[in-house]
């Protein structure tokens, strides 16, 4: 017999941090629209703008395939946004989808700039393959850093993605001082490199990104999951909006 995954068990997980934002002054929802998504990160002072693998215009997510959290303080105002997608890397992997620009573009020959490149020497983005969730566009509002914000946001990112796509791997990329400053370890990553991304979009800002990521194994000893070909809650987040949570 199969072994399931037991849905309780994430669905106690996430309710303990969304409790610790409560106690934080913060409401945590979940949506699904990244029409929505791209409105409410323009509207948010100091966010810088968004990259295009999160931008519908540039690079459509299936339903099924992508989701954002928005935290909101007592006074109805954005205080914490991110977004997560899935990659299928079955026939790839990471830097490949780097290096192509089609983990930024649906089809680069379209809407890329010809001069838009991407390099990836990171040793462990070629073995990074598969169901693949990618973690990005993390923002907090400035008088909300520091206060540890990380470490009750990226549980429930991880925890909802893992219940979602269960994937080989999920992984993100981020700036040298967030390892630096100790927040990559808060956000519960095992393993970095460096050489994740050095990237120039012409229409974006440049980067010159660290890989972070964690194994599927990793995820089910955390979420206690002995069967990832059976994602956990997969029926409970339906792509309703941003009210869900």
């Amino acid at each position: 017999m199969t072994s399931l995954a037991n849905p309780l068990n994430i669905s106690r997980f996430l309710q303990v941090f969304d409790n610790d934002a409560a106690q934080a002054g913060i409401k945590i929802l979940i949506g699904f629209d990244f029409h929505e998504y791209v409105s409410i990160t323009r509207a948010t002072p100091t966010k810088q703008p968004t990259y295009p693998n999160f931008r519908p215009d540039r690079s459509p997510i299936r339903p099924g395939e992508g989701y954002w959290i928005i935290g909101i303080d007592t006074h109805e105002d954005v205080v914490v946004l991110s977004a997560a997608r899935l990659y299928d890397l079955s026939h790839s992997n990471f830097a490949e989808h780097l290096e192509s620009l089609k983990a930024f573009y649906a089809d680069p020959a379209l809407h890329a700039h010809p001069q838009d490149r991407c390099a990836c020497i990171a040793p462990s983005a070629r073995k990074i393959a598969g169901k693949v969730a990618y973690h990005g566009d993390y923002w907090v509002r400035q008088d909300f850093r520091g206060r540890g914000l990380s470490k009750i946001t990226s549980p429930i990112m991880q925890g909802t993605s893992f219940a979602m796509w269960a994937p080989d791997f999920l992984c993100g990329l981020v700036p040298r001082w967030s390892l630096d400053s100790g927040l990559v370890a808060e956000y519960g990553y095992a393993h970095h490199e460096r050489g994740g991304a050095k990237l120039y979009l012409v229409d974006e800002d440049t980067a010159d990104d660290w890989l972070i990521w964690r194994t599927g194994a990793e995820l089910r000893a955390q979420f206690g999951c002995h069967d990832r070909s059976e994602p956990l809650l997969a029926s409970s987040f339906s792509p309703a909006g941003a009210g869900d949570s």
